[in-house]
């Protein structure tokens, strides 16, 4: 399927968090922490501008895919992290188990690391856990160019590591 990439607004939250709960991998919690990053950003209209390495404070931007018809099937948040030289987090990356598959991510991710690249970016590191169920999403970062970097063990619970992932632009 074709998609395009478009501008998030805030009233795509709830289709935000359809598509979360649908991949069936994020805990409540984990979604409630993407919502809070997503209403942070759009609180008073549209999202503020890109990170300001000399506030110290970190913004967080967001690009959406959408079917032809216009539905957001996917979307991601990045920002650059505080205190480093051009160094980016990717926070969040989601596409509905109805549209995985048809590069709705790997279209998203392509789209960050060329904004980045703009940007003289340096480096993208990604965080996410080792759990079976994130199998599909560490082969998607591995095929892509990322590599581990670190592993944090019982990082998010019990034999629930953090996997660290990174890439230099």
């Amino acid at each position: 399927m074709h998609v395009k990439l478009g501008a998030l607004q805030r009233g795509h939250r709830n289709r935000i968090r359809e598509i979360l709960d649908a991949t069936s991998v994020f805990r409540d919690d984990e979604v409630a922490v993407a919502l809070e990053l997503f209403d942070e950003s759009f609180a008073s209209g549209p999202a503020r501008a890109p990170y300001d390495p000399g506030d110290g404070v970190a913004n967080y931007e967001f690009v959406g895919s959408f079917s032809p018809d216009g539905e957001l099937v996917g979307y991601v948040c990045y920002g650059a992290t505080p205190g480093t030289d051009r160094t980016y987090d990717l926070y969040w990356i989601a596409t509905h188990p109805r549209f995985q598959g048809g590069g709705a991510g790997t279209l998203l991710l392509d789209e960050v690391e060329r904004r980045l690249r703009q940007r003289e970016a340096r480096l993208i590191v990604v965080e996410t856990s080792s759990r079976a169920d994130y199998a599909p999403t560490r082969h998607f970062y591995e095929v892509r160019g990322y590599a581990r970097a670190a592993v944090v063990k019982d990082y998010y619970a019990p034999v629930d590591d953090r996997a660290i992932y990174t890439k230099r632009l």
